[in-house]
């Protein structure tokens, strides 16, 4: 993009706006803002989840089978490596109002990681150290038909909400665009979107946030997963990401199953 200062980091006219909490940190984009809520729960520290037993008729997965389930840098490789915090883009431009109806859902829903109508059972962030793209992913604590509900609700954001504008508070005007994406066939079903949010500020200076979001059930379990950044967001990392998972849980219940 031509008119997007494409830094190491959010765009000058952001962090010289007085828009971030970066400390005394270089913007790199992906520190975590004094304001924003707690950072997504590591591989090394997931988000505390109720014992669970895990038997051949679905039951939740056990803690130690959730985390297993969670893709890691290995699985994307080089450049990804674990989080260093939520990215600062989020804050500043996740965090937005809108007059569009079932748009303002979708806003909230990227903003607070729950694509899939509920918090996480477990969660994990990835940073690409050479984009700076975040990509975080999470395993539902939900029922199947609850997943359904969620999958088939995203279904409906191309056509819901294909394109409309959002503010923020601190006076940035965004033109957001929703498309459906393609994902590769695996699961049981799956919903993929692109969304892009074109942000201006007073001074008529631009900045581009690229989405991949991806939702998937697989049987009775389910993960959801954004991959975004305001540089180059590495679409393979998405179909990666979704492929991996959705096998690593297959293989987590059919290992389950066999110590029944």
């Amino acid at each position: 993009m031509t008119d997007a200062i494409r830094l190491r980091g959010l765009p000058l006219w952001l962090t010289v706006a007085g828009l971030l909490a970066m400390g005394g940190c270089a913007a790199l984009g992906l520190k975590q803002p004094e304001t924003a809520p707690q950072p997504i729960p590591t591989i090394d520290k997931p988000s505390p989840t109720p014992k669970g037993s895990m038997r051949a008729d679905g039951s939740p997965l056990t803690d130690e089978q959730a985390q297993a389930a969670l893709i890691t840098q290995t699985d994307l490789g080089a450049p990804w490596t674990a989080t260093r915090g939520a990215a600062t883009w989020r804050d500043q431009l996740l965090k937005a109002n809108t007059s569009a109806g079932e748009c303002q859902r979708l806003l909230d829903a990227l903003y607070t990681d729950e694509l899939l109508g509920g918090p996480a059972r477990v969660a994990v962030g990835l940073d690409n150290d050479d984009t700076n793209a975040q990509l975080r992913y999470q395993i539902a604590a939900r029922r199947p038909a609850d997943v359904d509900a969620a999958l088939a609700w995203l279904k409906t954001m191309p056509a819901r909400c294909a394109r409309f504008t959002a503010g923020t508070e601190t006076g940035i005007t965004e033109d957001v665009q929703v498309s459906e994406a393609t994902l590769p066939q695996v699961g049981d079903a799956r919903q993929g979107l692109r969304i892009s949010i074109a942000a201006m500020n007073r001074q008529g200076q631009h900045a581009v946030l690229t989405l991949d979001v991806a939702a998937v059930r697989v049987g009775p379990d389910a993960f959801a997963l954004t991959n975004g950044g305001l540089g180059d967001v590495p679409n393979d990392a998405t179909q990666a990401a979704v492929q991996i998972g959705a096998l690593r849980l297959a293989d987590i219940r059919k290992q389950g199953r066999a110590q029944v």
